[in-house]
């Protein structure tokens, strides 16, 4: 697991998940652990090393 700070496109908010480095690419939704807002969230690994990542509102 790679921890991983952003801000939150809703509340602006510096939060952190857990991205799942074995998983080469994946989009899921979860939410702020401050607004409870959800956030779609799109990791990129190579190796163990994240090379992309978003975190945008769903309502867009």
């Amino acid at each position: 697991m790679y921890e991983h700070f952003f801000q939150c496109p809703y509340c602006w908010e510096q939060i952190s998940m857990l991205l799942d480095s074995s998983v080469a690419s994946q989009t899921y939704i979860e939410d702020c652990e401050v607004c409870c807002r959800p956030i779609e969230v799109t990791s990129t690994f190579r190796g163990n090393e994240l090379v992309a990542f978003e975190a945008v509102d769903i309502a867009q």
